[in-house]
Formats: structure tokens, C-alpha cells, sequence
């Protein structure tokens, strides 16, 4: 039988009680966490895969799972301080009555609360009791201080090294669909496509992160994502202008490949060079009438400008003509005058 060594991806059906209580709080049977009242609707039941000693399962069971081998069942107990810690007495916290009544919440024993503190850490804990305007709270964990049993077994170890990435997606992004991912894998260095995955981006950036580790765990010294999490951080504009980029990088090499395309955009070339004088002479026979234009325009202007020039002559030789007449005849009347007052004095 196959034994299982450290670095190796297995997958492993388990079920976690309390020793002291027989208690079962973790497993991975659908029927048992239904009788048990821990089903979880959203949760994924069956074999669970792991890379033995990544941490993926509590440290005192994960250090236990070497050397067990595939298919046998076996009972492992895991002591406190290997399973959720041992209690501590500085955990359990004083409150007054009034903090909590302030948030509108009446605490009562038993209740599970949550607080966050200065440093934006979120603390669990569990009220213990409310008295004389006091409320304590122990923020250990609930199974902190017990003896943890596990009921374990390997189901499998895998061997192919594209199966064995194909698992530890499965662990980290349990709802992808592993059929659509693209996996190239070399001695040292693995590449991993995601763009047929049909994730949001905050899944697959945590989940590269965290499958980065993992990969790198098993004995890759090269991860790579497509797409990476570098890309997938960018705001979407840039990457808007780098599409674009690219579409003009590859356009140009293709033109360049074939002969026929070669001779075709030679061809264009000489059109445009050929249409580029007629344009030419196009603007310049346009430029020419523009100008024609203009100079009849300015001929109209001056013709304008000195025939009223000359109707304002006449108009002042006219004026000049009718002061000479009545000049004229003003004189007559005084000669007529005087040879009217001569004759007087003759008679």
C-alpha cells in the first residue's frame, strides 16, 4: 500500500468531535453534518483535497497524515495546543451593561458577539454572563482547552502533476469549472489560464494568491496566471489602452507575412501617392478661384465707391450752378433798380 509523504496532494474524508463531549463540529459527509445539525446549504461535501503539511487542515492533524497509507481508516487524537489553542484567562473581558445597551444590544449568556478593535482586528467571543451591570465575554475559542478526535481517511493520492494542480484549484476555488482551465506544466515552472474560467476578478486574485503558495509548496519554482494579478488589479481604463496596443502590435505583423497583402498595400500606396498631386492641383485650381473671387468682389467695391463719389460731384456742381444763377439775378435786379431810381431823378 502507498503511504503518504509530506508535499504530497491527497484527497481525505474526515470527521472532527470533541473528545470530551463527542461533539462533531467539522466533516466532510453530507449525511453526518445533517445528524450532526452543522449542513451547511452552501457548503461542498465528498473528499477534501489537500497538500499534506501546507497547513490546509489543523496543524495536529496535518502532522499526523504522514505515513498513513491510501484507502485504511484511522482515529487520530489531537491535543489542545496543536488543535484550537489552549484557554487563555486574559480573553475573557469585562464590559458594563451601558456599552452594549448604547449599540442597541441587551447581551444574554451564551449570546455570540463580535467586537473590533483599535487596530481593526474582528474578535469572536461568547457572553458568559450579565450581572450587576456587568457583562463578561470570552473571546477564546469554543473548543479552545479540549482534546480534538479524528475520524481520517486517504482516499487518494494523486499522482499526475496536472491532476495535482486541478485539485489544488479545486481547494481554493472549489466552484470552478476545472474542464475550462488551461494547464501547462514543466519540471520546474507550471501556467495556469484562467481567461475561459468565467470568474469575477476578487476570486481570482485571492485565489491565485493563495494557489501561488501552494503550487510553489509542491516544488514549482515558476507560477504563472493568465491573467495575472498585476492585470487584474488595473483599473479598467488601462487596460482599455493596452487592448488597444496590442491590436496595433499584431495588425502590423500580419500585413508583413503575406505577399499578396504586401503588394496589395503597395498598390494603395501608389494610389494614394498618385491621388496625393491631383489633390494638389485640386486645391490650388480652389485657391485660384478663391482668389478670383475675391479680387470681383473688391472691383465691385470700388466701382461702388467712386460712382458715389461721382453723384456727390454733381451734386455739388449743382449746388454751385443754382448759387450762380441767383447771383446772376440778383444782379439784374439791382441794375433794374438803379435804372428805375436814375430815371426818377431824370424826371
Amino acid at each position: 500500500m502507498m503511504k503518504v509523504q509530506k508535499g504530497d496532494v491527497i484527497r481525505l474524508h474526515y470527521t472532527g468531535k470533541v473528545k470530551e463531549t463527542g461533539e462533531v463540529f467539522d466533516t466532510t459527509y453530507e449525511e453526518v453534518a445533517k445528524e450532526a445539525g452543522i449542513y451547511n446549504e452552501n457548503g461542498i461535501y465528498g473528499p477534501v483535497p489537500i497538500a499534506v503539511g501546507a497547513g490546509h487542515v489543523l496543524s495536529g492533524l496535518d502532522e499526523q497524515l504522514e505515513g498513513l497509507e491510501v484507502g485504511k481508516k484511522y482515529e487520530i487524537i489531537v491535543p489542545p495546543e496543536k488543535g484550537f489553542g489552549k484557554r487563555d484567562p486574559k480573553l475573557i473581558k469585562t464590559f458594563t451593561l451601558g456599552q452594549f445597551r448604547r449599540q442597541g444590544i441587551y447581551p444574554f449568556p451564551g449570546m455570540p458577539i463580535e467586537i473590533e478593535t483599535e487596530g481593526g482586528r474582528k474578535l469572536k467571543g461568547r457572553v458568559l454572563t450579565v450581572s450587576g451591570g456587568r457583562v463578561r465575554v470570552d473571546f477564546n475559542h469554543p473548543y479552545a482547552g479540549k482534546h480534538l478526535i479524528y475520524e481520517a481517511e486517504v482516499v487518494e493520492k494523486i499522482e499526475d502533476p496536472i491532476e495535482k494542480v486541478k485539485a489544488l484549484i479545486e481547494l481554493r476555488m472549489p466552484r470552478v469549472d476545472t474542464g475550462k482551465v488551461i494547464i501547462e506544466v514543466g519540471e520546474k515552472d507550471v501556467t495556469v489560464d484562467f481567461s475561459n474560467a468565467g470568474l469575477d476578478r476578487n476570486t481570482l486574485v485571492l485565489g491565485e494568491i493563495l494557489l501561488e503558495s501552494d503550487l510553489k509548496f509542491i516544488g514549482y519554482e515558476e507560477v504563472n496566471f493568465k491573467p495575472g494579478v498585476d492585470e487584474l488589479l488595473k483599473p479598467p481604463e488601462e487596460k482599455g489602452e493596452e487592448v488597444v496596443e496590442l491590436e496595433e502590435e499584431v495588425s502590423e505583423p500580419l500585413v508583413e507575412k503575406t505577399e499578396e497583402g504586401e503588394t496589395k498595400v503597395e498598390e494603395k500606396e501608389e494610389v494614394k501617392e498618385a491621388e496625393e498631386p491631383s489633390s494638389e492641383k485640386a486645391e490650388e485650381t480652389e485657391a485660384a478661384e478663391k482668389k478670383e473671387e475675391t479680387e470681383k468682389k473688391t472691383k465691385k467695391k470700388t466701382t461702388r465707391k467712386s460712382t458715389s463719389r461721382k453723384s456727390t460731384k454733381g451734386r455739388k456742381t449743382r449746388r454751385t450752378t443754382t448759387k450762380k444763377t441767383t447771383s446772376k439775378k440778383k444782379t439784374k435786379a439791382a441794375e433794374e433798380k438803379k435804372g428805375e431810381s436814375t430815371a426818377k431823378d431824370s424826371e
